[in-house]
């Protein structure tokens, strides 16, 4: 052996001092190998429709129905299987109804006896596929012996029988039976669901992307990809101050102003000042807000308009600020308050006159278009300091970049959201980042470094050029997870003519049957074979026109479909998951979902459709995925340390 293989064994052998103790974790380590792979769970666009995920998370994606017909095929009723179901995703409010309706005690002890067998049994069969010091991890403190004698112990057995139902009995007789039921099914959705992936895009549009982030951040095993309306609020939490505009300018469009106020505790007044004083007798017509009626106070909506103005034009003359520094950007093109004639009511974009539909701009110096007022320099100040110091979300963000990143590569699946920059012939697109040239993958790490740097780095130079580079990733052309020539904010506010509107997409986005292109990104990011997939968000699939989800073959599976209520009338459905379990792949397509409340007095669930992607000839184990590779090497490993043992070359330390 050599010295340096001598020396990591030494190491290891301090983890594992003897023969007996290294021969186990073998033992263990190959029967792990052979278990089903876990469940993933592939969810992405959330854009703050908290309801509409937090139940797509708690079904599984029609996981949790899957697993009770597994169990109880026709030996129960469908009725039974969709209370159980229902029970399972909202434990507290489903049994509350339940109860309300028993009238006896008897009757009470009888429905819990019934639920918890039929519990235990789904748990059984979800917790089958994972070792027994994994369940134990992930059993609740306060019921981890009882849970794990129900799971372990044999009803059926005569010598186990009593034991078993004692246990039942007795956590009714104490009182504890509601609790346990609701730990079953918090463990239920646990085990179903083995990994979450969120394909970014969790902010903005909806109402409630703080509570869809605390849920993620309670999650036992989640990763992220970042989409552009999460870098979005990731750069305006690292202090750059277009982006702050941004996040408050799409948070007043959507009538969501309070979302950043109660939600975040930042504090709007100083903006809400600027905005009365500035904009007083400006009707605004041009920055209506797309406000849900049953969610938002209209009263609020005169107010809001002139701070969606306000907030609207300071970004503009942010973002000019950083395209004149940053000529290497190549956005000279989208400088548009300079190609203003306000006494002529246009402006000019490249040859051709448009007229404007606002002429109000009482914060602009035509001679200097891009430079803040004061007032608005002042709020400006304010607001940084605000986002800087929300400690929520601040928290928020941290999680972002600790469990999140630009792409993910993950038991054969490659995960990003929006596009690989692509040339017209399917060619990786060189694009120049600091006088530095990269293209596909690299693209991506070199994108994700300054990203990182942008938050973190402590050299001001450093933290500066992180700071743009995130504002770059939200709209340059050449951002993988924009994708698009052009973001035409200020069109769509000021130009009637819809042709102003347009924003081409990069080639990627008609290059995507192409299977020569796809298998050529897949093995850019160190994948191939025919069992390889991209896992891909951001752009809605128009199910409604006979969109299909599924490109080239398989090989490319877009998973956007509408979860946004804003896209939904354009998508005809509520958003698209995936599952990846041991048998195969298989999408939902979902139709929107109503309420809590129906879901549980109905038992009403979202309707899916789900669409077999691919069925595996040979069940998926431990061994095919990622983690089983690792095992496989710790395993060759610690196979050296046994040889170093039974040589003498290494003595155990008994």
């Amino acid at each position: 052996m050599q010295k340096d293989e001598i020396r990591y064994l030494k190491s290891l052998s301090k983890q594992y001092p003897t023969v007996a103790s290294a021969a186990t974790e073998i033992i263990n380590l190959q029967a792990i190998l052979n278990l089903p792979k876990g469940t993933e769970h592939f969810i992405t666009d959330i854009h703050g429709e908290y309801d509409q995920f937090q139940h797509v998370m708690k079904n599984g994606s029609g996981a949790i129905k899957r697993k009770i017909e597994d169990e109880f095929g026709k030996e129960i009723s469908v009725a039974d299987k969709k209370t159980i179901a229902t029970l399972i995703y909202y434990p507290e409010q489903k049994m509350e109804q339940i109860l309300r309706n028993c009238n006896e005690d008897e009757e009470i002890e009888d429905w819990y006896k019934v639920t918890l067998s039929r519990l235990i049994r789904i748990c059984k069969c979800a917790s089958s596929k994972y070792t027994r010091s994994k369940v134990r991890k992930a059993l609740p403190e306060d019921f981890a012996y009882v849970i794990e004698e129900l799971l372990t112990g044999r009803s059926d057995v005569r010598d186990q029988e009593a034991y078993y139902n004692e246990i039942i009995n007795t956590v009714i007789r104490t009182g504890r039976a509601a609790e346990l039921v609701i730990a079953f099914a918090n463990l239920i959705r646990r085990m179903v669901v083995d990994h979450l992936h969120v394909v970014g895009d969790i902010f903005d549009r909806g109402p409630y992307p703080h509570l869809v982030m605390d849920t993620l951040m309670q999650h036992h095993s989640v990763d992220i990809q970042w989409g552009n309306h999460d870098v979005s609020w990731m750069g305006a939490a690292a202090g750059n101050q277009a982006l702050i505009c941004n996040v408050i300018r799409i948070s007043a469009k959507y009538g969501n102003l309070n979302m950043l106020e109660d939600g975040y505790g930042i504090n709007l007044v100083p903006l809400a000042r600027l905005a009365m004083n500035r904009y007083d007798s400006d009707p605004c017509t041009c920055f209506k807000l797309d406000y849900r009626e049953d969610e938002y106070d209209v009263r609020d909506a005169l107010l809001d308009e002139k701070m969606h103005k306000a907030i609207a034009i300071m970004q503009f003359k942010l973002e000019g600020q950083l395209m004149l520094e940053h000529p290497e950007f190549d956005m000279e093109n989208r400088l548009l308050l300079d190609k203003i004639d306000i006494d002529k009511g246009i402006i000019l974009l490249g040859e051709k006159e448009y007229k404007l539909r606002d002429l109000n701009f009482p914060t602009v110096d035509w001679e200097h278009p891009y430079e803040l007022s004061s007032d608005e320099a002042e709020v400006m100040a304010r607001l940084t300091t605000a986002f800087l110091n929300c400690e929520k979300l601040q928290r928020h963000v941290r999680f972002l970049f600790t469990k999140g990143s630009m792409y993910k590569v993950y038991n054969g699946n490659l995960l990003y959201h929006g596009c690989v920059p692509l040339n017209e012939d399917g060619t990786f697109k060189k694009i120049t980042i600091y006088d530095k040239e990269y293209a596909g993958k690299e693209l991506y790490d070199a994108l994700e470094n300054y990203a990182r740097k942008g938050y973190y780095a402590i050299d001001a130079e450093e933290k500066k050029k992180g700071l743009d580079i995130l504002w770059y990733i939200w709209e340059n052309k050449n951002s993988p997870v924009f994708g698009k020539e052009k973001m035409t904010t200020f069109e769509r506010y000021f130009i009637a003519e819809k042709e102003t509107h347009e924003e081409p997409k990069n080639p990627y986005y008609a290059l995507m049957e192409d299977e020569t292109v796809i298998n050529r990104i897949l093995e850019e990011f160190g994948l191939e074979g025919q069992e390889a997939h991209i896992v891909n968000g951001h752009i809605p699939v128009e199910a409604k026109k006979g969109e299909s989800p599924v490109k080239c073959n398989g090989k490319l599976l877009i998973i956007d479909g509408g979860f946004s209520k804003a896209y939904q009338p354009k998508t005809g459905i509520a958003g698209y998951t995936l599952i990846y379990n041991s048998y195969g792949l298989v999408l939902a397509a979902h139709e929107p979902f109503e309420s809590v409340e129906k879901a549980v007095e109905e038992g009403s669930d979202i309707v899916s459709h789900s669409i077999l992607v691919e069925h595996v000839v040979r069940r998926k184990t431990v061994a095919d995925t990622d983690m089983g590779n690792t095992m496989k090497e710790n395993i060759k490993d610690l196979e050296q340390l046994l040889k170093a043992y039974r040589e003498g070359i290494i003595v155990e330390n008994i």
